[in-house]
């Protein structure tokens, strides 16, 4: 370690994502792809790592997942848990234990938690008013009710937050609320409730966070923490009413469970539990283990107050050292949003570009949203693999083993002359295991990723210098040299790049011999001389655009769907009298001639048979038919009473009704049979 610690051993966390849906890339850039290269890290040092990981399958997601799909709580959670486990494991997130807080393990492990913190006098007592349907005979969670919102006027509003305005709610908030279980109007009940006192807990939380953390934790974890502290912390509900959960251990509490954000930190511990059996509590109760979480911005909250103050109620619990938490990855330029499926889905990325996962972990923590939201785009994605894991990385190593093949038949040569240009090359090549061991020691992901790719930029550089290709002919004592030097910066990229790459690590390994994974082995020569070299493969390869563009189309397709999901209709206009109406003559006709007026990309010029003449309509619904002598035949419904007028020099002795649908699309308005031409439409 470069940095002096005080720890015999690491416990790392990363936030249980929700077992409703599958892991998305915004998941994966701010949680599970730094918590992994760290752990990997920690791992090549030599440290002892527990890695922990879970489903959170408890919570009203869950339980609206299963109701809109009629199908049970048990049924989605199994369904996704396993869905997200196996995407985990193909991406080489190498967690200990990937768990789940359905478990009957977490279930008794969350029970005792609560049980105990319950008989030590812990928690208080409230009576509140809460939300009850009559007709379901259930009380309503935040999400189980909807109305309008009193900011915006979003008719669409949940309990807890308007999704359109962005804005927190309380339930009681909306106008004209409503049960989602029954379409009914909800009743205030009295219900009682468990509460944890955080305001307790105010003058603890600002000596161990204000005053010991302002340096070493994330300025944004530390800011979070800090405005919630100074606007004074409230009470906060462990149990709800709800059937899905871990049932609230206690005689008077029938139907309710501890609330999703009690007993989902908890689950860390009972993971640990089912892994390590009675070996437990020294990865939890030992002051020389060091506790990590891993989280995303919106759990910062949860993992640097609550959990914290439920530790320290507890009383025999280290807490957590660090909470390095990332802000959000935008997907092209807007939120990822899993209800509008504006995601990169990890498993659909694993089928869509199989063998690539070190390419995905590559560009998300290149783009980790590490202090400020950041964007992925499939283009820069595509940059990002062409010109700097081929161009440069790729490129480096299969030019030094394809030229070792080529003038020493694939073993490693002897460096016998070595002058200035590789001295300083290797002396240089010294100091990167300490300058990304540092950058990864203070969670500082792009650096560390941009200094192993410095060290692939030196490979190319000397190689280039050296030019062996050239000196094999005039000096090939020398050209062997080179490349016993540019293999000694290849085996180092063989363990530097392992947490970032573990899968084009392997392949290095295996292409090399090369028998160490040891942090501390880096900087100095790997490989012995005459060592034997397997036959190089390529470590990457292009990108083409048409895999591009086929997801780029994807999410342009998701957006369409989008919009005519958002769809509503226009508002009605003002009432009219029956008299007004009376005085409009729809009338129907047939089309006996249709085509496009020149010069005008909207209109098309009909001829109808109106029953007694023929009369000419302009109509702007070209778009909508772009083959217009289709029309002929079709009966259409018209005004026949419009005073005529010019449009583009054709006079238009009425107008064709039409229908906009919600794609934008006109639809012409028609009977539904034929019926003779001329007679009224009302």
């Amino acid at each position: 370690m470069y940095t002096e610690s005080k720890y015999k051993r690491y416990t790392i966390t990363t936030a249980l994502p929700y077992a409703n849906g599958p892991v998305h890339i915004g998941h994966l850039a701010g949680v599970y792809v730094p918590a992994d290269i760290y752990v990997r890290y920690l791992r090549a040092q030599g440290e002892e790592v527990l890695f922990i990981g879970g489903s959170d399958e408890h919570g009203v997601p869950i339980t609206l997942k299963a109701r809109n799909e009629g199908v049970t709580p048990q049924d989605i959670v199994d369904r996704y848990h396993q869905i997200i486990k196996e995407s985990f494991k193909e991406l080489g997130i190498s967690f200990d234990i990937y768990s789940r807080t359905s478990s009957k393990g977490h279930h008794e492990t969350a029970s005792e938690f609560f049980k105990k913190l319950y008989n030590e006098g812990k928690f208080i007592e409230k009576n509140s008013m809460q939300y009850y349907d009559e007709e379901a005979g259930q009380f309503l969670a935040d999400r189980y009710i909807t109305g309008t919102c009193p900011h915006c006027g979003n008719e669409r509003a949940y309990g807890d937050q308007c999704e359109a305005c962005g804005t927190s709610l309380n339930a009681t908030d909306l106008i004209n609320p409503k049960s989602t279980l029954s379409g009914s109007q909800p009743v205030l009940r009295e219900t009682k409730h468990w509460f944890l006192p955080l305001d307790q807990y105010e003058t603890w939380l600002r000596d161990w966070i204000l005053e010991n953390h302002k340096e070493d934790w994330k300025a944004n974890v530390y800011g979070q923490c800090k405005s919630w502290i100074e606007a004074g912390l409230q009470p906060r509900a462990v149990t709800r009413d709800l059937n899905w959960g871990v049932p609230v251990p206690l005689d008077e509490a029938a139907g309710k469970v501890l609330y999703v954000w009690f007993d989902a930190p908890i689950g860390y511990i009972s993971f640990t539990k089912q892994l390590k059996g009675d070996d437990w509590e020294k990865w939890w109760k030992s002051p020389d283990s060091k506790l990590v979480h891993f989280i995303g911005k919106d759990n910062i909250v949860f993992h640097c107050i609550i959990f914290p103050c439920m530790l320290k109620a507890e009383g025999s619990y280290i807490l957590p050292a660090n909470v390095p938490a990332n802000e959000f990855l935008n997907l092209e330029g807007d939120k990822i949003s899993t209800s509008r499926n504006w995601a990169v889905w990890l498993h659909e990325y694993l089928k869509d570009f199989p063998e690539k996962q070190d390419v995905l972990r590559y560009v998300l923590c290149a783009n980790a949203p590490e202090t400020k939201d950041n964007d992925f785009t499939w283009k820069d994605f595509q940059t990002k693999n062409n010109s700097e894991l081929v161009a440069i990385l790729g490129n480096f190593v299969n030019r030094t083993l394809v030229l070792t093949h080529k003038y020493n038949g694939g073993k490693v040569p002897a460096a016998t002359q070595m002058g200035e240009l590789e001295l300083q090359t290797l002396e240089e090549m010294k100091g990167f295991p300490e300058r990304i061991g540092r950058s990864l020691e203070n969670y500082r992901f792009r650096e560390a990723l941009a200094e192993m790719m410095n060290l692939a930029r030196l490979g190319n550089k000397y190689l280039t210098e050296a030019e062996p290709w050239k000196t094999i002919q005039t000096r090939p004592e020398y050209a062997l040299t080179s490349l016993h030097v540019s293999l000694q910066i290849v085996a180092n990229l063989a363990v530097l790049c392992r947490p970032f790459l573990p899968f084009t690590a392997d392949k290095l390994s295996r292409m090399l011999h090369l028998q160490t994974e040891k942090w501390s082995d880096a900087g100095a020569p790997l490989l012995a001389e005459g060592s034997v070299l397997e036959q190089p493969e390529l470590l990457f390869d292009k990108i083409e655009d048409a895999a591009i563009e086929a997801q780029v189309n994807r999410l342009l397709e998701t957006k369409r769907q989008n919009e005519l999901n958002a769809w509503k209709p226009a508002p009605y206009k003002e009432k009219v009298n029956f008299e007004d109406f009376q005085k409009v003559d729809i009338r129907v006709g047939k089309v006996l001639e249709c085509k496009k007026v020149p010069k005008a990309d909207k209109l098309l010029e009909f001829l109808i048979d109106d029953g007694e003449r023929k009369r000419t309509i302009v109509s702007g619904i070209a778009q909508s038919y772009p083959e217009p002598e289709k029309l002929v035949g079709r009966q259409v419904c018209f005004i026949a009473n419009f005073e005529p007028r010019k449009l583009r020099g054709v006079l238009s002795e009425g107008m064709i009704l039409s229908a906009a649908d919600k794609d934008g699309k006109l639809v012409l308005v028609t009977p539904g049979r034929e019926v003779t031409n001329g007679v009224n439409v009302g």
